[in-house]
């Protein structure tokens, strides 16, 4: 069996999830220091993370991922165990194996192939491996960057290995996403018999107008990079279950998947707006999971869309679609940072897998992108 795939299927088969790394990382340290790489351990609470670099001074290019895994859900459901990489009808079959262990297990055999033909390659590889992204992303990516800070690392191109990909390894690669922010809010009424409402006041009467008139709003049109900002209900919670009290409260989640053409300020401006123009008595909370970010063309861009040209054949879609990724993390930082790998179809779903070329030829892409970069670069 091929390097990549042999170590794609040892990472599926510990069932890292999120955020349990179930040994993975170590899995990772210890075959990359036989390669020369340098390890850090960096435990935040309950979430492992690993920092390996090699190499020296700038740029530093990172390859950047996760070892944790979502629930399998029923294993009943499985056609073979979760967590039993199988192979059949040119697939390989396992939770993760698309998000994301093809992945990490192409960015390794990589960079083993990379190294042992450029020994002494300019600048600095790194890899930043996290088990805390499926879950609640607090003590993950988020934190090692704080520690890079500390320690004055400042990452240069950085490739997430997100299943970014739709219909073909490498059709889309991702140079951006949109912003997401949520709101956690409680409408406050009053409780009392159906019979008589006069005595009672029904939040879900007084919130209805405000959420129609929040869902009716453009908010904006978008832009070349990114598709209009988008406001959506995603939970509503309320009342006893009986069917004659009116309820005294009703709690409402909704979430903003935003554009660059807002922030995180001219949005709550405008959503308080409306609820005191409705005159609601509420609370509300707020969660910012992350601000849009975008790389433009430049060394990493070209350097992706010709090493999937050169070694996939295609020529990929530049995109920002899609749900949030620890790119946001990074990026702020001044990194370039674009997301490749495998294809997204079955991600968290039952039966999840990879074609079984794709983990190779993803190495392969991965390694070329690593040549194109740093080749071209004198050490600093």
């Amino acid at each position: 069996m091929n390097n990549t795939l042999q170590l794609c299927c040892e990472l599926i088969s510990r069932p890292s999830v999120t955020p349990d790394d179930q040994g993975c990382q170590n899995l990772i340290a210890e075959r990359l220091e036989s390669a020369g790489f340098t390890r850090q351990h960096l435990r935040f609470e309950d979430v492992d993370n690993l920092w390996l670099t090699h190499g020296a001074g700038k740029p530093l290019f990172v390859f950047a991922g996760h070892t944790d895994v979502v629930p399998a859900g029923p294993e009943s459901n499985w056609s073979s165990p979760p967590f039993e990489p199988t192979q059949r009808d040119g697939k390989l079959y396992g939770r993760g194996s698309a998000d994301m262990k093809a992945s990490i297990a192409a960015f390794v055999t990589s960079v083993e192939e990379y190294i042992a033909e450029n020994p002494d390659h300019p600048g600095t590889i790194g890899l930043l491996i996290t088990s805390d992204e499926e879950g609640p992303s607090i003590n993950g990516t988020v934190k090692v960057m704080q520690w890079l800070d500390t320690q004055s690392i400042k990452i240069d191109y950085c490739i997430v290995g997100e299943p970014s990909s739709v219909e073909t390894l490498g059709d889309t690669v991702k140079v951006g996403r949109r912003g997401s922010l949520n709101g956690y809010m409680t409408v406050h009424g009053k409780q009392g018999h159906v019979a008589y409402p006069q005595l009672a006041e029904n939040p879900f009467h007084r919130v209805l107008p405000a959420l129609n008139e929040l869902t009716g709003i453009e908010w904006d049109q978008g832009n070349d990079f990114f598709p209009a900002t988008s406001f959506q209900i995603s939970n509503v919670t309320s009342g006893t279950g009986a069917e004659n009290i009116i309820p005294g409260d009703v709690a409402i989640k909704f979430n903003f998947r935003f554009s660059s053409e807002l922030n995180e300020k001219q949005i709550k401006k405008r959503v308080l707006e409306v609820f005191e123009k409705y005159k609601l008595r509420y609370s509300i909370d707020w969660h910012l999971s992350g601000n849009p970010f975008l790389t433009i063309k430049g060394v990493l861009v070209d350097a992706v869309c010709n090493a999937c040209a050169e070694i996939l054949k295609i020529s990929p879609e530049l995109s920002t679609s899609g749900g949030t990724s620890d790119g946001r993390f990074i990026a702020p930082t001044g990194a370039e940072v674009v997301e490749l790998g495998p294809c997204n179809g079955s991600i968290h779903q039952i039966d999840e897998h990879v074609k079984l070329a794709d983990p190779v030829r993803l190495a392969k892409t991965y390694q070329r992108i690593l040549e194109l970069t740093l080749n071209t670069n004198k050490k600093i």
